[in-house]
């Protein structure tokens, strides 16, 4: 028998997270529960089949419902939150001591999405013959463990948003916050460029050139100005102080 998507260890640390529901003085049908809208979720995010054709006979709801659900929960702060409560159950053990989270190296990446809808984290897709989309740029540490999801205008590179990412990723480690960011400003080690400066694209070459505005920001925390890819010694890490 297949293991539930939803286990009671999963269930157990996500449901105090979630917010109460609203009453309902006038009765009605009773929503689909918590648990079961979560399984449809994953069912989904995980199979990659449409909202609409989440099978009925799993109990989860319509797939507009597993839909709603997830939007109210994204609205609600509740999947940033347990992302970072997994982080913190990740990076430290039961004793408080660092746990299995690498923080010697971090990586930044991104991808570009189309976004047909607009909105305020929209711009042309330089990608995608000037479209409107979106770009999400990704932090993992050194086993490729999410660290912290920025979104950006599809034309938004990288390197402009170095700084950022890095104050986006809860920091637990014994270096205080300030430290962390003075480290990101002076210690961090670039790693060997995925490709070299002359083969960049024209449209990265923009944001990587020297007198463009990401320039001092690159310079100051130590990256590589390379087209994709980047990669250091995360800030405030025993690796990054040595």
């Amino acid at each position: 028998m297949a293991a539930p998507l939803v286990s009671d260890a999963f269930w157990s640390l996500f449901a105090p997270l979630l917010p109460s529901r609203p009453p309902r003085p006038k009765g009605g049908r009773p929503p689909v529960e918590d648990r079961a809208a979560l399984t449809g979720i994953l069912f989904v995010l995980k199979s990659g089949i449409p909202w609409e054709m989440l099978p009925q006979e799993m109990g989860c709801g319509s797939g507009m419902t597993c839909w709603r659900r997830l939007r109210d929960w994204q609205e609600a702060g509740v999947w940033q939150a347990f992302h970072h409560l997994l982080l913190d159950r990740l990076g430290r053990d039961r004793l408080g001591r660092a746990g299995l989270i690498d923080w010697s190296r971090c990586s930044l990446d991104s991808a570009s999405l189309p976004a047909k809808a607009g909105g305020a984290a929209t711009g042309p897709n330089p990608t995608d013959r000037g479209k409107p989309g979106s770009k999400r740029h990704l932090v993992v540490d050194r086993q490729g463990i999410p660290l912290a999801v920025l979104l950006t205008a599809a034309n938004v590179h990288d390197s402009t948003v170095l700084e950022e990412a890095l104050d986006a990723a809860p920091c637990r480690r014994s270096a205080s916050r300030a430290a962390v960011r003075g480290a990101a400003r002076g210690s961090c080690t670039p790693t060997r460029p995925t490709t070299t400066p002359a083969a960049a694209t024209p449209a990265a070459g923009a944001a990587s050139s020297p007198e463009s505005p990401g320039a001092a920001s690159r310079a100051a925390s130590g990256w590589v100005g390379t087209a994709g890819w980047w990669s250091a010694r995360c800030p405030g890490s025993p690796a990054a102080a040595g």
